[in-house]
């Protein structure tokens, strides 16, 4: 096509520079000619001056939760527009409301685990998942409290943030057992909201505390001890990747009709991600956002974050999440995973590798 139009155009302008010489006869069909041939190479003002709306990936997300920093750094540089995506955020209290959103159509993604995927797919529900991050919990006790490993917190009251299911705390339980320690007796369990949970620390109302990893960083910077990281206890039992537990849920079959929006967000994420690994001007800009009360807070929330971002996701991440399945399934049982005794195939969505 270009050759044929600088072909025409050629043509077009050799008519012009003859037509001060040509009968008035000619002249007219020359310049016909001629109108025509512009008319043909010249872009259409309609195609050159507009572009194919954007289309809109609506995101689900809890209102003080860690993902909202990326979606800043996101929509503070138009990463988003620049992927022809328009990204609308919708805030909810909690990460229940996000994944009723999801299944009833109001939002396109939302923020959770692998393991309600796996749960929503052998229920037949097409859900599938992104990997996000890798970042977990920790748990943390009061500068000298004798707490120094699992086998320590027996007998002492312990907070739970999430409720009797989290993952974090499951994970903790079959870190124990395998030590020889039922953990869900040995404690007295406190369940809270993370917040909740800080608090009754900070008042000598519970002993130790397992928690989410930016609530633990809070604590930490704060002058509270990380005993357990939960990326060592998923080590220590035996796997060996770092397994993103965190992603973005989705239904395949909206993804399958979205598929160019849906990756050019998913690039939009990648570049936000560098920016944060790499940048320590993003997190300036990003500091009144964090609410972090003082710099070792800030950083503490800074570096956890970066340490979250996932270096890799293949065929080892895949097998090292069939192994947290297996753990998870063994604790938590089907109050946890529902029907479901392995990862069914499509869990992890495979559109960005197409």
């Amino acid at each position: 096509m270009q050759f044929i139009r600088a072909h025409l155009r050629s043509f077009a302008d050799n008519l012009l520079l003859g037509l001060t010489k040509a009968s008035p006869d000619t002249g007219r069909l020359a310049l016909s000619i001629c109108l025509m041939a512009l008319t043909l190479t010249a872009p259409l003002s309609a195609q050159a001056e507009s572009t194919a709306p954007a289309a809109t990936i609506r995101l689900a997300v809890l209102k003080y939760g860690t993902a909202n920093w990326l979606l800043d750094v996101i929509q503070r540089h138009r990463l988003d527009q620049a992927e022809g995506v328009t990204l609308a955020v919708k805030e909810y209290a909690g990460t229940q409301a996000t994944l009723v959103a999801l299944q009833a159509g109001d939002t396109d993604l939302a923020i959770d685990d692998w393991i309600w995927v796996a749960r929503q797919r052998t229920a037949g529900r097409p859900f599938t998942f992104v990997p996000y991050s890798t970042a977990t919990g920790a748990l943390v006790v009061p500068q000298g409290s004798g707490i120094h490993g699992v086998a320590d917190l027996k007998g002492r009251s312990l907070g739970i943030a999430g409720g009797p299911l989290d993952k974090n705390w499951l994970l903790l339980r079959a870190l124990a057992a395998k030590q020889g320690v039922d953990l869900a007796s040995a404690v007295q369990p406190v369940y809270g909201a993370p917040p909740l949970i800080s608090e009754q620390l900070k008042q000598g109302r519970i002993e130790a505390a397992i928690t989410y990893w930016h609530y633990a960083a809070r604590l930490t910077a704060a002058g509270y001890t990380p005993v357990v990281q939960i990326q060592s206890v998923i080590e220590d039992l035996g796997v060996t990747a770092a397994v993103p537990m965190v992603g973005f849920c989705f239904d395949e079959t909206w993804a399958a009709g979205h598929r160019q929006a849906l990756l050019g967000f998913f690039r939009a994420v990648d570049q936000a991600r560098t920016l944060l690994r790499d940048s320590d001007a993003e997190w300036a800009a990003l500091r009144p956002l964090m609410a972090a009360p003082d710099e070792a807070a800030f950083i503490a929330l800074r570096d956890g974050f970066r340490a979250g971002i996932p270096s890799q996701w293949g065929p080892a991440e895949r097998t090292g999440a069939e192994q947290v399945f297996q753990l998870l399934r063994e604790v938590g049982g089907s109050r946890l995973v529902g029907d479901a005794t392995t990862l069914p195939p499509g869990t992890f969505w495979d559109g960005r590798s197409d």
